[in-house]
């Protein structure tokens, strides 16, 4: 497999930073050591010249990355455990938890979701994608919790695929999110191009080039600064829920991505801003479940539907606020 490379112009209005934290920022998924590691090893240059990790960028100046491919022998098995809701020889169904990767990834080789998988199914996953990616026909975010759908053979997944493509799979999301909706608007449809913010490549935000997304979104309950709600996704875009409930005004909370670690609403007294903040320290991610999957079963041509529990946590700061 070839090498990926990405090339990054730095921005007119960059303050000047150590290049390991400015790339920490801009690559997804990558930690500040790892980025240290690929720099000392020449995999980064700053206007074809290699440098240090505490080259402090400039305006204008052109980075290259060289992201060497892992190939399909450095993906190994873990004995990770799984949750699995459905397993046969076409298909596996897991409920992925938070903190896990979907799959290897730059800074992520190992503890993902594919070394369990490996693992669990005896390597026995379709080969479709790049050896990094056996199985993987869909993916949820690192730290959103829910059901994943994961192809054993290749046929399987060419069949999975087409539905993804298609929009016939059915995908419901349950979200905690800051504020509360005005009257008629608690349902309705967010609908906008989004892409790669050329400021922090780690981000997604709303643009007018970018692909077509869109979210339907419902409203399910109601609390003192908080809602719970309901979403379909109409496309597959990255980050696509946190981006269209961060630019409708109500983040998701928890994101630290996209605003929702920030007091948002509630006001500004003493106990209820402590009350956030407990509320924070339960949840340190965003509070974001794929609880919903449905499809056409690619051997038996069935329709079939699994539903998965909220994580403990999203539980945990549901009773609270239901109580206050």
């Amino acid at each position: 497999m070839p090498d990926r490379f990405i090339t990054i112009v730095v921005p007119p209005h960059q303050t000047r930073e150590r290049l390991d934290v400015f790339l920490t920022h801009h690559i997804e998924n990558a930690t500040r050591s790892k980025v240290q590691q690929a720099i000392e090893q020449g995999f980064v240059t700053v206007n074809d010249k290699p440098v240090k990790p505490s080259h402090k960028v400039n305006p204008a100046e052109i980075i290259k990355i060289t992201i060497p491919k892992q190939s399909s022998q450095n993906v190994s098995p873990e004995n990770i455990p799984l949750d699995i809701l459905y397993e046969d020889d076409s298909l596996i169904v897991v409920n992925k938890k938070a903190g896990m990767v979907t799959h290897p990834a730059y800074g992520n080789y190992t503890g993902t979701l594919v070394n369990a998988l490996l693992f669990h199914c005896n390597n026995k996953l379709s080969n479709v994608n790049d050896p990094t990616r056996p199985g993987i026909v869909h993916r949820l975010d690192k730290d959103t919790t829910g059901l994943i759908v994961v192809a054993k053979n290749d046929v399987c997944h060419a069949f999975l695929a087409k539905q993804f493509s298609q929009r016939t799979i059915e995908r419901e999301y349950w979200a905690i999110v800051w504020g509360l909706f005005k009257k008629g608007e608690k349902k309705g449809m967010i609908e906008t191009a989004i892409g790669r913010s050329k400021s922090d490549r780690k981000k997604i935000t709303v643009t007018f080039t970018g692909k077509h997304a869109i979210t339907e979104y419902e409203v399910i309950e109601e609390y003192d600064y908080l809602s719970l709600v309901r979403l379909h996704l109409k496309t597959g875009r990255t980050h696509q829920i946190r981006v269209h409930l961060h630019h409708i005004g109500h983040p998701v909370f928890g994101d630290p991505t996209y605003g929702g670690r920030r007091i948002a609403y509630g006001g500004t007294e003493k106990k209820k801003k402590e009350q956030v903040q407990e509320l924070l320290n339960i949840i340190k991610r965003q509070a974001l479940h794929a609880k919903t999957l449905a499809f056409v079963h690619p051997a038996t041509k069935k329709f079939i539907k699994f539903d998965s529990d909220l994580p403990d946590d999203m539980l945990k700061v549901i009773a609270i606020i239901r109580k206050s």
